[in-house]
């Protein structure tokens, strides 16, 4: 498959800026890959495509406050720093990722809030971003405040907006346990704590592991052949009580659905030789582009992608290349939302 394959249209209008108020309140399109049927609901009309025994598998990550403004020393420019990944904790050492990226040079200086937290670049690689030291005498635990109390929200580009305080709430799910992520398993936005105790009460069961995301979901793809894209390691964690779960479903044949790419990408990254699951935590690199023979989940929870994206590869992969097209044409045709605030699709 080639990178151009995934030009689609997107309108700018159907591209959600806000979240809604409430979250089982989203569309869901509803898509049968045997038959081809496609059918367009309501979120909380999930509770009718799952039984008794079958799973949920929920990413638990929790999103911290990881962008930043500053500016840069001298000249007062305003910087936009989103908080990547900690390389050292002694050095307190991040990868980032800035804008405007070409006002940095290695040796200039961040301020933050009123010049009382100051880093400095140390490396100005551009595939990787930016990496910069913070320049804080206090302990861990200080510092980590001091980025709670400086750092917003860290929404996507393409919500041209500024964060607002009720994102704080909204760009979270409402299971989120382990910080750590610069941005949320989207699919699971939809879910409320009602709605999952709903299915609980149906007998549908509901296993979480952690992917904490970063790099990835912030690099284009930038080589036509996409066997040639490398992907950037993410952690993840999948416990036992996971393991266990999701084996005797599948043993069952029940539906073992992967609430979201993150979810999706970390079970088919600790497949056994036998085709089942096993504990692990470890890195993950793992690209899912078409085609690709799944190997856990036989179904997928996710929202409407970007073009070009990774994700976007994932989706086409579960769903086929050709009727991942047209799903995204009806998408656009019945003005479902598009991205992290938007619609979703459950695809069985």
């Amino acid at each position: 498959m080639k990178l151009s394959d995934f030009d689609y249209p997107v309108p700018n209008e159907l591209i959600a800026q806000y979240p809604l108020e409430k979250r089982d309140e989203s569309r869901l399109m509803v898509i049968h890959r045997k038959t081809k049927e496609i059918e367009h609901k309501t979120f909380r009309d999930i509770l009718g495509y799952f039984e008794d025994g079958d799973l949920l598998v929920l990413n638990d990550t929790k999103v911290f406050p990881a962008r930043l403004f500053g500016s840069k020393e001298k000249t007062g420019a305003l910087i936009d720093v989103f908080l990547l990944r900690e390389l050292n904790k002694d050095s307190k050492l991040w990868d980032v990722v800035v804008d405007p990226a070409r006002k940095i040079r290695v040796g200039n200086k961040l301020y933050f809030g009123d010049g009382n937290l100051v880093a400095e670049v140390v490396d100005n690689t551009t595939a990787r971003g930016r990496t910069i030291r913070f320049l804080f005498d206090g302990n861990e635990e200080q510092f980590l405040n001091k980025i709670n109390l400086l750092g917003h929200t860290p929404l996507p580009r393409y919500i041209t907006r500024d964060p607002e305080p009720s994102d704080l709430t909204a760009y979270q799910t409402v299971y989120a346990e382990s910080k750590g992520s610069v941005t949320a398993p989207y699919a699971g936005f939809h879910f409320t704590k009602e709605l999952l105790k709903r299915l609980e009460l149906q007998g549908v069961e509901q296993v979480y592991i952690t992917l904490q995301t970063g790099m990835s979901i912030f690099r284009d793809v930038e080589v036509e052949d996409l066997s040639k894209h490398k992907m950037d390691s993410e952690h993840f964690r999948i416990p036992e009580a996971t393991v266990e779960m999701v084996n005797k479903a599948k043993q069952k044949r029940k539906k073992i659905c992967a609430v979201g790419s993150t979810v999706m990408r970390t079970l088919e990254s600790s497949v056994s030789a036998s085709k089942t699951l096993k504990p692990n935590a470890n890195w993950t690199d793992k690209f899912i582009f078409p085609p690709y023979d799944f190997n856990i989940a036989n179904a997928f929870l996710t929202n409407f992608q970007p073009p070009r994206s990774t994700m976007a590869m994932m989706v086409a992969a579960f769903l086929g290349y050709d009727f991942f097209l047209k799903v995204y044409k009806e998408a656009v045709n019945e003005k479902y939302r598009f991205y992290c605030y938007g619609d979703a699709m459950l695809i069985l």
